[in-house]
């Protein structure tokens, strides 16, 4: 089969279309496999600050019946707490300004605990007792998983803002929307 100079050319160029798009695809995709990570990571990271938040009136009701005289302490855990529960981001659509808002709070939060905690060393028979120990190791462990999952974001996002900022990627996440997080 003899084919012509013309028909080689159309040919070359289709092979080369499709590689093109078959590589368009597969570029594509590995942003959104990595939009999609840090959006899972940013949840799970929500998910343990909402178990932390779930934990806290358990603890203050247990600090509340050995520490009455730690009230002003203890209002202000819960006050730390519902400004920290009523903050949520999209993390689609956060901004830096939002992101230290949110961390900000949250800060503010475990600062409370910090001076709750340091509060019930005044209270042998608090630290004695079975339900704060419970809760207490809850709250550490939590307070760990915090600290890990923060770091899990922060190199999901480092990892997609590379990919974002990277030559190629940058024209194809630009032209498919795709920004910094």
């Amino acid at each position: 089969m003899n084919l012509s100079r013309t028909q080689i050319g159309l040919i070359a160029v289709i092979l080369f279309l499709l590689s093109l798009g078959g590589c368009t695809v597969s570029k594509y995709n590995g942003l959104v496999q990595q939009d999609e990570a840090v959006t899972r990571s940013w949840n799970d990271l929500q998910s343990t600050y909402q178990r932390r938040a779930d934990l806290i009136p358990n603890l203050v009701s247990v600090v509340k019946g050995y520490a009455k005289h730690e009230s002003e302490t203890l209002e202000g855990v819960v006050a730390a707490r519902a400004k920290a529960t009523q903050m949520t981001i999209d993390p689609s659509k956060a901004t830096p300004e939002q992101m230290a808002a949110f961390q900000k709070s949250q800060g503010e939060l475990s600062q409370a605990l910090g001076r709750l905690l340091a509060v019930t060393e005044n209270y042998p028979d608090l630290k004695a007792a079975e339900n704060f120990s419970q809760l207490q190791a809850q709250l550490e462990g939590t307070e760990n998983r915090i600290n890990e999952g923060r770091k899990l974001y922060n190199e999901q996002v480092r990892t997609y803002n590379i990919m974002v900022r990277s030559f190629p990627m940058n024209l194809l996440a630009g032209f498919f929307g795709f920004q910094q997080k």
